[in-house]
């Protein structure tokens, strides 16, 4: 057995789904990994009851023995993922902390506090190298390299991207009345967090080793032959479609071209932003979540496959029992697709196996 099951050969079904190349069957994965993995982490159970967290209690080589045992899932799991990791899994927000913000631990998250600062700081901000979460950021990334040992890819965080960071220092009700009120200063707010974001992951890529030539994103395991960042837009959810295109996707589209392999995190509740986000070109592909209280996979099947008649490769990550699995499969096409399943036993794999063609 490979080492976390991440043997090379997997590698083509992953070029075969940036490709969208003919194939039998969709790029399928199996996770036991949930939404919120803090209470994964020993170490973050061992903070006990703080309001909030500082760099210097995150001991890089604490959370090691945790990410190993939750990589061993793919020595159990037969399916197609490439397993890896990035500091703190999902756990840890960085870009909140790096920022200036207090980081809130909640009983299964840590937030970055909303703060309401003046617009003109919101547009000053720059990515101090070091800033302690900065610097965390880069050794926690560094622990994982060495555990590694080639065996398992390290990549980013999945972090928030330019409208979560401006409600987050600015406050999520004054960022949208800024864009009425200060449309200028507040799109110069927005492309400063672009920037801000984009200098972060740029800086942690230049310490991270490929892995088989290629890089990856954790939270997905996601492989990909060229660079790759995980975009997300959480706070365009009360955005109009207007709001959005004036001053949001000139900001998404600049970073996607930065990164050839980017893709974008949406959510069901994004949807009727979905032909916004299809007008970037530069997106190479979307993520869209199965949201427990979202709607059906009936209802969200119509808009995955605009995804897939506009040519985009498509993850879509959630739990599904057996029925849902055939919709999907049914009514998208297998090439560019990722099913990305989340599951509580690995006893629930073998009834879905036969569905995927697996």
């Amino acid at each position: 057995m490979t080492a976390f099951g991440n043997d090379p050969a997997k590698i083509a079904r992953y070029r075969d789904f940036w490709e969208r190349s003919d194939v039998r069957r969709p790029l399928v994965g199996f996770s036991l990994v949930g939404w919120f993995p803090v209470r994964e982490f020993a170490a973050c159970r061992a903070w006990g009851p703080v309001d909030c967290i500082t760099p210097e209690m995150i001991d890089p080589e604490a959370f090691v023995g945790d990410h190993l045992r939750m990589l061993g899932e793919g020595e159990i799991v037969d399916d197609d993922l490439i397993r890896g990791a990035c500091p703190g899994q999902v756990a840890i927000p960085w870009l909140p902390g790096i920022a200036g913000c207090k980081m809130r631990l909640l009983p299964d998250n840590i937030l970055g506090e909303e703060q309401s600062l003046p617009l003109a700081e919101v547009a000053r901000l720059t990515a101090n190298h070091e800033n302690p979460w900065f610097r965390k950021y880069l050794e926690f990334g560094s622990a994982l390299v060495r555990a590694s040992q080639g065996r398992f890819p390290v990549s980013h965080a999945a972090e928030i991207g330019p409208t979560d960071l401006h409600g987050l220092l600015r406050g999520h009700t004054q960022c949208i009345m800024d864009l009425v009120d200060e449309p200028e200063r507040a799109a110069e707010a927005l492309w400063r967090m672009g920037e801000f974001f984009c200098e972060v992951q740029q800086e942690f890529w230049k310490h991270m080793p490929l892995f088989h030539g290629g890089y990856f994103d954790a939270q997905y395991s996601l492989w990909s032959p060229l660079p790759i960042m995980r975009l997300q837009e959480d706070a365009t959810a009360v955005y109009s479609p207007a709001l959005y295109r004036k001053f949001v996707q000139p900001v998404d589209r600049a970073l996607a071209a930065r990164f050839p392999c980017s893709f974008i995190h949406l959510h069901s509740t994004s949807m009727f932003l979905l032909d916004a986000f299809l007008e970037i070109g530069e997106i190479a592909c979307l993520e869209i979540n199965k949201d427990a209280l979202g709607p059906s996979t009936a209802v969200m099947i119509p808009h995955y496959r605009k995804v897939q008649q506009a040519g985009k490769p498509l993850l879509i990550r959630g739990s599904f029992d057996a029925q849902e699995l055939r919709l999907l499969l049914d009514g998208l096409e297998p090439r560019g697709l990722f099913l990305n399943i989340m599951i509580e036993s690995v006893s629930q794999i073998e009834p879905l196996r036969p569905v995927l063609g697996l």
